[in-house]
């Protein structure tokens, strides 16, 4: 029993619901339909984490220049040793104070961790179901439906690109290059112009310029092994962080970085 069990079975629920509400539109279609239900409703649940990192984003960055001059000034207090246990305790009472002052928040990256496991079980469920194994809600009737379901030809349980025709070959690549550059460009376009690199140093900014790169590689890598199943969903979910990463780019910058800076002066950010 894998400690994602639970998260799976919660997923196969929601698949198989969201499946039976959407039958009326047909085998291949119901389950296209399903699937992107299933990154609506995740999505969704996640809003509030997503919404309480943004504003961790804004308080942080309201707070950076006194960070920065704390660091600043037990750095000169200690140019001469190690700071003693009491300079520290004392610095991080000072950070502590400053950022209760601008509201920065607890626990505010919960929202990209909370992907993670969600992703894993949710691969492991589609892994699951395309080798024919009832998992929770999923039955065996539905993992024969979702068998038997097809994306412009091509088995939504089939994995990979070398395990089928020349067609099979041609949609899983061309899914996973769509989830690839979706993130490429959502991260290029919208993400990183949202971040605050004043005084960041030049090996984290280039760091940083190669998550676009790293990300979508990895996509095309990992579409060698996983369902296509798990393709849509990536593509669904990718369009769906594309949409949200605009909407913050545009209407609620990270203060100081150059998405804020581009914006009318009139227009303060949220």
């Amino acid at each position: 029993m894998s400690i994602l069990d639970p998260l799976s079975h919660a997923l196969a629920a929601v698949l198989a619901g969201a499946h039976h509400i959407l039958n009326f539109a047909g085998g291949n279609v119901s389950w296209l339909l399903a699937i992107a239900a299933v990154v609506i409703l995740v999505r969704l649940a996640l809003l509030p984490l997503t919404i309480r990192g943004v504003r961790h984003s804004h308080a942080s960055a309201r707070a950076r220049p006194q960070m920065q001059a704390l660091t600043k000034k037990y750095a000169k207090q200690n140019a001469s040793g190690s700071p003693s246990q009491a300079d520290m305790m004392a610095m991080m009472a000072e950070r502590k104070k400053i950022n209760e002052e601008h509201g920065v928040p607890r626990f505010a990256m919960l929202a990209a961790f909370a992907q993670l496991p969600i992703f894993l079980a949710l691969y492991h469920l589609l892994s699951d179901v395309s080798r024919d194994t009832a998992v929770g809600a999923m039955s065996d009737t539905l993992v024969a439906s979702l068998g038997a379901a097809t994306f412009l030809g091509t088995p939504l349980t089939g994995r990979g690109y070398l395990s089928g025709d020349t067609t099979h070959l041609v949609i899983t690549l061309g899914l996973a290059a769509t989830a690839a550059l979706v993130s490429y460009l959502s991260q290029r376009l919208w993400v990183l112009p949202n971040m605050v690199r004043a005084d960041m140093p030049e090996s984290m900014i280039r760091i940083q310029e190669l998550m676009p790169v790293i990300s979508a590689a990895g996509m095309l890598i990992a579409g060698s092994s996983v369902p296509l199943a798990l393709l849509v969903y990536w593509v669904i979910s990718g369009l769906w962080t594309a949409g949200q990463a605009a909407v913050i780019h545009r209407w609620f910058p990270t203060p100081g970085s150059p998405a804020a800076e581009r914006r009318s002066p009139q227009v303060q950010p949220a």
